[in-house]
């Protein structure tokens, strides 16, 4: 049985993922140069954290 998330987990989760939009959209009015330098750091730090992930399992 998967364990319920606290209030607070939700609210910081919801609090994250509005940053990150807020991220999107400030990159996006700045230009295009902004917006791909936003996509190539997300990308890259996708992959180390899961890089990371598996080193650390």
């Amino acid at each position: 049985m998967a364990r319920k998330k606290s209030t607070i987990s939700q609210t910081r989760s919801f609090l994250y993922g509005m940053a990150r939009l807020l991220g999107d959209i400030s990159a996006i009015s700045k230009g295009p140069k902004a917006t791909a330098k936003r996509i190539g750091r997300r990308v890259a730090g996708k992959a180390t954290g899961r890089f990371l992930g598996k080193l650390f399992k």
